[in-house]
């Protein structure tokens, strides 16, 4: 039995490096062949073990997953040009990927986008309230910002020279948002495919298998390994049961994962950093402070790289059992 789950989970390692792959590299051609040397299986074996183990097509997939993307980048970056998403985002020319987004969305790419501005001007009430579902640059487009509940200030910072932003909050305590220049992470990691939001069960079992991994290589003990939790996908374009998030712990650049335990690097570049210290059932009321309070204001848009939440602390250990948590964005200039 235990050789089963080792074979399997071998099988979920290659399958996972595969997506990684297609995520950095959504603008390249993706050949059959060169994604099946990624997963180390047959070229004429490998899509029939993808289908089976993701529940989609590879090509479904990677089309999904360009789809996906174009759409977040439609909502966000409402100067670029449409020919130019496609591009970026892997598509042959600009009348391929109107079909495409045509067929998937039910409407053209302009009226996503105008759709998106609608709702973005509205100021259009948050969607749920748990952290899950707000681990994405689509929160922008939803959030509400109460720009009555308290003084907004904002400055650079002398000595780091970083932007920072603060606000006291009736429901948290003074929070500060600082743009940081981070270098590449190297994390490993434990992947969910599927619905995520809420349940606290899930990411306790997420966790708890990558740190019976990663205690006895020494990482837990290590003052500088932090705990992160990385969204994929956006949840308001990605169906429910495909939603991706991975349970992250960094670890040094040369060392060696196995079985369901993969590895992966997450981008350079600025990143917003919100520093919160809430309850559990706060997470929604942060990412939608730092979304739709900070960031509208701070001449900063969101870039297209992964949005994370760093884990500060032990809930359990902490006297209220607070969360301290970063969430970080990634940003660009607007």
């Amino acid at each position: 039995m235990g050789n089963q789950a080792n074979q399997r989970s071998e099988y979920t390692a290659r399958i996972n490096r595969v997506m990684d792959h297609i995520d950095r590299n959504l603008n390249q051609d993706l050949a059959l062949e060169e994604l099946a040397k990624v997963a180390n299986f047959s070229r004429f074996h490998f899509h029939r073990i993808f289908s089976a183990m993701v529940g989609e097509p590879l090509n479904q997939f990677i089309q999904r997953i360009r789809l996906e993307k174009a759409a977040t980048q439609l909502s966000e970056h409402h100067g670029k040009p449409i020919t130019n998403i496609a591009l970026d985002c892997g598509f042959s020319s600009s009348a391929a990927f109107a079909r495409a987004f045509k067929q998937r969305f039910e409407m053209s790419a302009s009226e996503w986008r105008d759709h998106a501005l609608a709702k973005k001007s509205k100021n259009g009430k948050l969607i749920g309230n748990e952290h899950q579902l707000l681990g994405n640059q689509w929160k922008s487009l939803t959030s509400r910002s109460e720009y009555s509940r308290g003084d907004w200030l904002m400055e650079m910072d002398p000595v780091t020279r970083t932007l920072k932003w603060s606000k006291e909050m009736t429901e948290m305590k003074d929070v500060t948002v600082e743009v940081k220049t981070f270098p590449e992470r190297h994390v490993a990691y434990v992947r969910h495919i599927g619905p995520y939001a809420g349940d606290t069960a899930l990411f306790q079992s997420l966790f708890g298998k990558l740190m019976r991994w990663a205690g006895p290589r020494g990482l837990m003990s290590n003052p500088e390994t932090l705990a992160l939790t990385v969204y994929h996908d956006d949840p308001n374009v990605t169906d429910e049961d495909k939603l991706r998030t991975s349970a992250c712990v960094t670890i040094p650049a040369d060392m060696a994962v196995d079985g369901e335990i993969g590895k992966m690097a997450l981008d350079p570049g600025d990143y917003a950093v919100g520093h919160f210290e809430i309850n559990e059932d706060e997470y929604g009321e942060a990412w939608n402070h730092l979304m739709g309070g900070w960031l509208p204001q701070s001449g900063y848009q969101p870039d297209d790289r992964t949005c994370f939440e760093i884990n500060l602390n032990d809930p359990s250990k902490h006297p209220e059992n607070k969360h301290i948590v970063d969430i970080c964005i990634p940003v660009k200039p607007l």
